[in-house]
């Protein structure tokens, strides 16, 4: 698929069907994500990828909707702390921005293969590092539902608010 159909394609899917992601799919997710650039190719990121059942059950206790309950599949995105670049200027860590590129990687390889996501990031952070014994320094950054959409059409049915570029674009300064 051309890169902005893609673009234009991929939406936050919140209604799953039941149809199991097969394993090569979620290969592919992975290995997109894998291949994200970061700050000084550090690549501060681990993927906790979740699909039985136990697993499930302990992800959902993190972040309890309805609607996240339907995912067959579910990627935590985290950030390796101990292993990320810090801008000397400021010492701002980029280990969240390199999880992020990564995860849109894996998010829009999935609306490719016909996988719906969804980026939550409002979830219970200290519960999902306990309850999937993240080490020190190893912070849950995002959760990634996947699967396949309840609905064929979702994609299509998806509205895509954006801001016209006039209010999100300044050229040369404010």
């Amino acid at each position: 698929m051309e890169l902005m159909n893609l673009i234009r394609k991929r939406c936050s899917i919140r209604s799953y069907s039941s149809r199991a992601v097969e394993k090569e799919k979620v290969d592919g997710l992975l290995e997109a994500a894998r291949l994200a650039p970061s700050a000084c190719n550090l690549q501060p990121w681990r993927f906790i990828v979740i699909e039985s059942p136990e697993g499930k059950e302990k992800i959902q206790a993190c972040y309890d909707r309805d609607w996240f309950r339907t995912a067959p599949l579910y990627i935590v995105a985290c950030s390796d702390h101990r292993h990320s670049w810090r801008r000397p200027s400021d010492g701002k860590d980029h280990a969240d921005i390199d999880v992020a590129i990564a995860v849109e990687h894996l998010c829009l390889a999935a609306a490719e293969q016909g996988l719906g996501t969804c980026w939550v990031c409002h979830f219970d952070a200290l519960q999902c590092a306990s309850l999937f014994h993240l080490p020190e320094g190893i912070e849950p950054v995002a959760i990634i539902p996947a699967g396949y959409p309840a609905v064929e059409d979702l994609f299509d049915r998806t509205p895509k608010n954006r801001k016209p570029a006039e209010e999100v674009v300044v050229r040369e300064s404010f």
